[in-house]
């Protein structure tokens, strides 16, 4: 994300945000994220995209933000806020379901555009954890908390602790971490470039550093909708390397540039985007390689 007077400077952060934004974000076993925010560098209109129907919805409280000239963190993290304590919204947050074991764990991560990072991972009973990964970013020296420390820190800042068990289903292992928290793989922001978040397998972007190579393929002059096609490009090879069927596996992307263009991609059809600017609002279709 960025910071309000910077490139993107309307660019957030992640968790797994059911939807969230870059805001990235992705909590739980499922992925959302809000994706980016930021001012187009000609024009100094604000943008915000966000994964996932849900993120149309996420992107209004970011929006009120936005438009008012506020801080893009605070409007990332109003967005996500919002998703996260949802309680029908069931990837991330209050109403995330619950690991094999029967445990609630959350992650997140956020980034501004000089690399300041902050993220939780397996994070226990506070249902906000963008905001507590964003307490890592600026109250601590560290750039990842974990666990029973994590949830630890989040208490001292202030923060509820909540039961989070609203789901009986069970999905990843215990103590599993997929792309959501992991600054260049969920998450990328380079100030003189743009921005990236991931959604879906998140196993699958981090063995591609998918963020980060979609922000780099924007470096070396690369629009952002074809850099987003060359990460799932090289996702769909690592695939099928591996024997893997790639219709068992969903990724997408959503990255904007400094320049305010923005592109989207997934690896099959059915992933979608939200974005909003002074003339859109709305939720659009995904390109996707098969």
């Amino acid at each position: 994300m960025l910071k309000r007077r910077s490139f993107i400077q309307k660019l957030a952060s992640v968790i797994t945000l059911a939807p969230l934004s870059v805001a990235a974000n992705q909590l739980s076993s499922s992925s959302t994220r809000t994706a980016y925010s930021q001012k187009h560098k000609n024009t100094n209109k604000p943008i915000l995209l966000t994964t996932w129907n849900f993120g149309k919805i996420a992107n209004e409280p970011a929006w009120e933000i936005l438009k008012n000239n506020g801080y893009a963190l605070d409007a990332v993290e109003a967005g996500i806020n919002l998703t996260e304590l949802n309680p029908n919204e069931r990837s991330v947050g209050f109403g995330g379901r619950p690991d094999r074991d029967g445990h609630v764990t959350l992650d997140a991560c956020i980034m501004d555009e000089n690399a300041n990072i902050g993220a939780v991972l397996c994070m226990e009973d506070i249902a906000v954890p963008i905001s507590v990964a964003r307490k890592v970013m600026e109250k601590t020296p560290h750039v990842m908390l974990s666990g029973v420390g994590a949830t630890q820190f989040a208490v001292e800042q202030g923060f509820k602790k909540q039961n989070l068990l609203t789901s009986g289903m069970a999905f990843k292992m215990r103590g599993r971490i997929g792309d959501s928290p992991i600054i260049g793989a969920g998450l990328f922001v380079d100030g003189e470039v743009g921005a990236c978040t991931a959604t879906g397998h998140g196993e699958e972007v981090v063995r591609v550093v998918g963020s980060f190579r979609v922000v780099e393929e924007m470096r070396h002059g690369a629009h952002p909708q074809k850099a987003c096609e060359i990460a799932i490009q090289e996702i769909a090879k690592k695939l099928k390397k591996r024997n893997k069927n790639w219709k068992e596996v969903q990724i997408g992307f959503i990255a904007i540039n400094n320049n305010g263009e923005y592109g989207a991609y997934a690896l099959q059809p059915g992933f979608t985007y939200a974005i909003r600017t002074e003339e859109l609002n709305e939720v659009i279709p995904s390109k996707s390689l098969y």
